[in-house]
């Protein structure tokens, strides 16, 4: 393996913490994917600087106690330096490649166009910075006849089949969006070990390269993973849909005093619950004395049978009986009472901290755990433009 080349072998970053001290990324992105990918590598201990236009659509929102300060912002762009430039300026133009011939990653979700226009595609970019990943998310691949297609979150998670397996999984008749940004998320978590993996090759030869992440492409993978089932054998052997996430006893049971979910896997989960219950009987009914549960052919009936007798004890005693016997459980959790749960608040998932400017606020934590190299959030959100003059001066663009 030859010696670390590019702008991080230079710089030790000593005052960073985290696996990725020493390594540098421009976040060149807008909206959540970008950002969040960007975010990710900066929770990791990288450098991250943020070049925004004033109109970052992250910035936007009604809740805010200073403009542009909103709730995601607070989060997705902790652990960066904000750099205010218009790229279509000349001199704030030259000011960014300045920058960016400085970085290891840049991250950017401009469509080609755009970029091209700019000068600041990977082709325009790939002489002069050899060394420089060059990590390019849109919603379709840049060589499909859907390329130019605007791409957001929703029509991803249409294109991707996600819309359907939620209509086919609720049989609602329409189908209904996930109320989570969720092609863009698990599209920022394919840009981030995508980048690391390119981060890996360039420290072996000193070679950047460009790493395509389409979000369309990122959530079909995704969803196929389990849901191809019998399309996978040509000629097909089946539907497509893993039944046990499709039926509608995929979901929370009631209880005495309330909601938990509880989703037997095997015969012998469902037998052991009917046992609890006291519902013995209900034990010997043949669609749950096989080897394993038909999900396509019993789901329903199994599911009716199982909520008939969950409301005979409460959540808390349905959690002591199926952590005894190793059946799936937990309790259902309103998103508002994340904040009060043991759970989360020992493990520092969401913490009140202060900002300079913004007062009292929560941060979501870093989720993962390093023994020796622990990722942080050392930096909160800046204002827009915050860090200008000092990352120009530290890269000599001033």
């Amino acid at each position: 393996m030859t010696a670390p080349t590019g702008p991080s072998a230079a710089t030790s970053d000593s005052g960073r913490t985290g696996p990725l001290a020493g390594v540098r990324v421009i976040d060149m992105a807008t909206v959540v994917m970008g950002p969040y990918a960007a975010q990710i590598l900066g929770d990791l201990g990288a450098d991250v600087i943020k070049i925004e236009s004033p109109k970052d659509t992250v910035r936007n929102g009604t809740l805010f106690r200073t403009p542009g300060m909103t709730p995601l912002n607070l989060n997705v762009n902790r652990n960066k330096r904000s750099v205010a430039l218009n790229l279509k300026d000349e001199t704030d133009h030259e000011k960014a490649l300045k920058l960016i011939g400085g970085a290891d990653i840049l991250i950017t979700n401009m469509r080609i166009g755009a970029l091209r226009r700019l000068g600041m595609d990977h082709d325009s970019l790939a002489e002069s910075f050899p060394h420089l990943i060059y990590a390019h998310a849109q919603g379709f691949r840049p060589d499909s006849d859907r390329a130019n297609l605007a791409a957001y979150d929703e029509t991803v998670q249409a294109a991707s089949g996600l819309l359907d397996l939620a209509d086919r999984a609720g049989d609602i008749g329409a189908p209904v969006v996930l109320p989570s940004i969720f092609a863009d998320k698990v599209a920022a978590l394919t840009i981030a070990y995508s980048a690391l993996a390119a981060l890996h090759h360039q420290r072996a030869t000193g070679q950047g390269q460009l790493v395509e992440v389409p979000m369309a492409d990122t959530m079909l993978a995704f969803n196929l993973v389990e849901h191809l089932q019998g399309a996978a054998f040509e000629p097909p052997m089946g539907e497509t849909g893993f039944a046990p996430s499709l039926t509608k006893g995929h979901r929370a049971r009631p209880t005495k005093d309330g909601l938990a979910m509880i989703i037997p896997y095997s015969p012998q989960n469902c037998r052991d619950i009917f046992h609890a219950a006291g519902r013995s009987e209900l034990a010997d009914d043949p669609r749950v004395n096989g080897k394993i549960l038909d999900a396509r052919a019993d789901g329903e009936a199994i599911a009716e049978m199982i909520e008939s007798v969950t409301p005979n004890l409460t959540t808390a005693e349905w959690i002591d009986v199926c952590t005894e016997r190793s059946i799936p459980v937990g309790p259902v959790l309103k998103l508002d009472e994340a904040a009060d749960d043991d759970y989360v608040r020992e493990g520092h998932l969401l913490d009140l901290t202060e900002h300079p400017t913004e007062g009292a606020y929560r941060v979501v934590g870093v989720p993962m755990n390093f023994s020796a190299t622990p990722g942080s959030i050392r930096g909160h959100a800046p204002l827009p433009g915050q860090h200008t003059d000092e990352v120009l001066r530290e890269f000599g663009a001033a």
